[in-house]
């Protein structure tokens, strides 16, 4: 490590930075492909996880986040990898989230932490009774096949509330999952159905065993290639697989062995440069990276690219929350607004619904970033977006609540 502080840090350009965040996060080059089978997969392979939720104002997070990178992709070709092919698993990272089944060796390090940890935390939320259900359900699950929340703890009071309300069963249930002896068979709705693992994941992943040295270099060196730079606290971040001491003692031996180097990453706008960790190799491919498609996109609020907002901000000088959760008279800007990608920079973001009843796309608001306009040429790349959208969401009409062909929405 020595050797890397005598002289000058490598500077890796804001420009040439953004290019190759935008590379890692298959949005670089223009969408293309069937957006279907393998060619799905490799979606996957390149973002390393999308993330699930269950909000759904054009489409759910998960699907957009591939319509992202496949304009072809449509809701109906997902299921099939999880619930027939199982190349994909359902797990947590930072969030809920797909992965792809090669992975899933690499969470009984997960679940050996939860069944560790979870038990007594949920104990002090107050969850009594969720252990004594175990035996009961499982059996349910071997004998009957799998089930989903409604069909356990029948005698059991049904709760209102939220997760922090669940009734013994239900807990019972997301225990067993988040320790590994349940798995996620496949979703009715959005609903999570679950089976004995042994039913769910194949043999070959089932049975794969890591120790956690294995386990600890896999996380960090697949997150470093999914995100091209990363300080020790975003690698650990990545997955949420494993400790800020676990990612900053790998990062000390890789950069001890020359595996990896310190770089200085410029910021955008006033963001001051930031030191980081790169390949050698990622280096060189980001110095010689073109610029990305022209296309416009519109993101998903959980679009990987945009997960580590202070990333977001650093890199793009874009400044960007859900406000979901903020009532709606201290809103910005909506409830559910869609960030907007053109070439390597985030330009503005949009508040759009799915009109089931109308058979429409309505567009309520588009807001530029300061010093963009919605020039003639931007409008039409959005309008063009929006077109990809509508078909996407299987409506057939656009609506907009203002002119926006002479003024900012």
């Amino acid at each position: 490590m020595s050797k890397l502080l005598t002289g000058p840090l490598p500077t890796l350009s804001n420009l040439a930075a953004r290019r190759l965040f935008l590379e890692r996060h298959g949005l670089h080059e223009r969408p293309s492909g069937t957006g279907k089978g393998q060619d799905l997969l490799e979606v996957f392979n390149t973002l390393g996880f999308v993330q699930v939720d269950s909000v759904k104002t054009v489409g759910r997070a998960h699907d957009m986040i591939l319509f992202s990178r496949r304009s072809n992709y449509r809701e109906k070709y997902l299921p099939p990898l999880i619930e027939k092919q199982r190349y994909l698993f359902e797990h947590w990272t930072h969030d809920a989230s797909i992965l792809p089944m090669a992975a899933f060796g690499h969470w009984k390090h997960r679940f050996r932490r939860n069944q560790a940890q979870l038990a007594d935390r949920w104990r002090k939320w107050g969850r009594q009774g969720f252990e004594t259900q175990f035996e009961t359900i499982l059996k349910q699950i071997a004998d009957h096949g799998p089930v989903g929340t409604s069909d356990v703890g029948e005698t059991e009071q049904r709760k209102s509330g939220g997760w922090w309300d669940w009734n013994p069963s239900k807990a019972a249930l997301e225990y067993l999952w988040r320790t590994g002896e349940l798995s996620i068979s496949h979703r009715v709705g959005f609903q999570k159905i679950y089976d004995l693992t042994e039913r769910v994941i194949p043999e070959d992943h089932r049975l794969k065993a890591y120790e956690t040295t294995d386990t600890i270099d896999w996380a960090c060196t697949t997150a470093l290639a999914h995100l091209g730079f990363a300080t020790p606290a975003e690698l650990a971040a990545f997955y949420d697989l494993i400790t800020l001491e676990d990612a900053k003692a790998w990062c000390t031996a890789q950069l001890a062995n020359g595996s990896v180097i310190e770089v200085l990453i410029e910021g955008c706008g006033q963001h001051a440069p930031r030191k980081a960790l790169s390949r050698p190799e990622t280096l060189e491919v980001a110095q010689k990276l073109e610029a990305p498609t022209s296309r416009l996109r519109i993101l998903s609020p959980f679009d990987p690219m945009l997960r580590d907002r202070k990333r977001a901000l650093r890199l793009f000088n874009f400044d960007y929350r859900i406000e979901i959760f903020v009532p709606e008279p201290q809103r910005k800007y909506g409830y559910y607004v869609f960030p907007v990608l053109e070439g390597d920079r985030l330009v503005g973001r949009i508040d759009m619904k799915v009109a089931r009843a109308e058979d429409s796309l309505n567009v309520k608001a588009f807001w530029p970033e300061r010093g963009l306009s919605l020039s003639a040429q931007r409008l039409k790349k959005l309008e063009g977006e929006l077109e990809r959208l509508m078909k996407f969401a299987g409506v057939s009409k656009l609506q907009f609540e203002k002119d926006w062909s002479r003024t900012a929405l």
